[in-house]
């Protein structure tokens, strides 16, 4: 073959060359002489047969590839005799109705690829996955024994053949890949028996607890069941092959870590149709923290020390003290409404919550206590200037008392020289001096009484220095809030 490829244009060069060489010889002898007209035509016929030789070279190799092609086409092992008829096959088939009916059910062997899982909604409660489902059934009626090698069939002939009706249970919505052509495969056995593939990509919900939202591990489900066929009709199992899901190891989530997946079979009854059965992928799904304790967490922790600081701030510097406390307190706020937005509004309480509840409730409490240190400073200064009012009028009191019992005392005095001049006693002394000096006495012990009462309930109220609660402050709130954490971190990742 390869030999002919090279002589066929040698050949056709040479002919064409001897037959040039007749018509010049031709036209001497009848002429004598060439004339110049003859010549130009002889320059043009050469112009021309150089093209046609050089288009028969290129057609010459195009030749030797075509034969070295079918060469090794008929070379091989590969003989065209071998494909069975699919028109002899596809007569009297029916894709209407299963294989074998009215016999025992179809049993289809399930098998899933995960080739991505592209997003996880906390809010929604949903998750969009794209896996690769196969599946294999028998097919009786399209069995062949023409050879041992299974086909490989175009994906449009898939339209003329019965296939389960497999539905996710679980999925909001689901689309085909038909990029450059659907995404189908379907596979042949001489024993009728049917792989058929196909890409989809659904969105399937997955109801979450996030009671421990961001330190939670939630399980989402993959349900497959069949729509119209029972149990009755139609078998569904796990792949023998089916031991672990390819490609799910290699997936990087942003958010998630996927730490264990099972496969479970259920069969499901519904009374108004029957038995239908449903296979299931369970995958748990850690979420990484670390995203949450660098956006929420540490600056939650920060926003509480800083509020700390006013604790070494004067007393006496009253705007950076209210400063301060107002402006960690309404940050601490801006922070827990930015970090709920990104969340589902559900009733549970979550841990984040109670976290930035926490750092709240110990901010606002470093604002409360500038306020109670305040009002004990204030409540001291006020008792100090009462005391020293008390001390100045007690002075005066003490000297108008002096001067009333000098002169109580000069009149008592008197009379007693009178009544012994005229020898006799009298029963009582009729002096005024004398009944008030006994109601004095008798008032003073009352009123001491009362001041010894009183003192009584100032002392187990008495109020503490405001230095003095700053520095009880600087020790008890960074002590409580650490214990308060070592709770927290214990309760919720335990």
């Amino acid at each position: 073959m390869e030999f002919l490829t090279w002589v066929f244009p040698a050949l056709v060069l040479l002919c064409t060359q001897q037959h040039r060489c007749i018509r010049l010889k031709a036209s001497h002898n009848n002429y004598g002489t060439v004339p110049k007209r003859t010549r130009l035509a002889d320059l043009k016929e050469k112009e021309e047969m150089q093209k046609v030789i050089f288009h028969i070279l290129l057609l010459s190799m195009f030749v030797r590839r075509a034969m070295n092609d079918i060469g090794d086409y008929i070379g091989s092992n590969i003989e065209i005799s071998w494909l069975p008829n699919l028109d002899d096959l596809m007569k009297g088939y029916a894709r209407n109705f299963r294989p074998g009916i009215g016999g025992p059910p179809v049993n289809v062997a399930l098998a899933i690829e995960v080739a991505s899982i592209d997003h996880i909604s906390e809010v929604n409660m949903e998750y969009t996955m794209t896996v690769f489902l196969h599946q294999s059934w028998r097919d009786d009626r399209l069995s062949y024994n023409h050879t041992n090698e299974t086909l490989g069939l175009d994906s449009r002939f898939v339209d003329k053949l019965w296939l389960p009706d497999t539905f996710i249970v679980n999925a909001k919505s689901a689309w085909f890949h038909d990029v450059t052509v659907e995404n189908k495969l379907i596979r042949l056995q001489p024993d009728g028996v049917i792989l058929y593939s196909i890409r989809i990509t659904s969105t399937v919900a997955c109801d979450m607890d996030l009671s421990k939202y961001p330190m939670d591990e939630q399980e989402c489900m993959l349900d497959l069941e069949s729509y119209g066929y029972s149990s009755e009709d139609i078998v569904y199992h796990w792949s023998e092959n089916q031991e672990e899901i390819h490609g799910l190891d290699k997936l990087q989530l942003a958010q998630f870590t996927i730490t264990n997946y099972r496969f479970t079979t259920e069969m499901m009854n519904f009374k108004s149709a029957g038995q239908f059965p449903r296979l299931s992928l369970h995958f748990h799904l850690r979420r990484n923290r670390g995203v949450y304790i660098i956006q929420s967490y540490v600056p939650s922790i920060l926003l509480v020390a800083m509020s700390w600081v006013s604790f070494w701030i004067s007393q006496s510097a009253v705007p950076a003290r209210v400063s301060l406390g107002i402006t960690t307190v309404l940050t601490m706020t801006t922070l827990m409404v930015s970090a709920r937005s990104s969340l589902p509004r559900a009733s549970a309480i979550k841990a984040l919550d109670v976290y930035f509840w926490i750092c709240y409730v110990f901010v606002f409490a470093a604002l409360v206590e500038y306020a109670f240190a305040h009002f004990n400073a204030d409540y001291m200064k006020k008792q100090k200037n009462k005391i020293k009012a008390r001390r100045q009028s007690g002075e005066v009191n003490v000297k108008n008392a002096i001067v009333l019992f000098s002169l109580s005392i000069a009149g008592v005095n008197q009379e007693l020289a009178i009544s012994n001049r005229q020898h006799r006693i009298p029963r009582s002394l009729p002096g005024s001096y004398g009944t008030i000096e006994i109601e004095t006495g008798e008032t003073k012990q009352h009123h001491v009484m009362k001041l010894d009462k009183k003192s009584g309930l100032k002392s187990l109220f008495k109020p503490i220095d405001a230095d003095t609660i700053d520095i009880y402050a600087r020790a008890v709130f960074p002590a409580a809030f650490a214990a308060v954490n070592v709770i927290y971190w214990v309760a919720y990742t335990m």
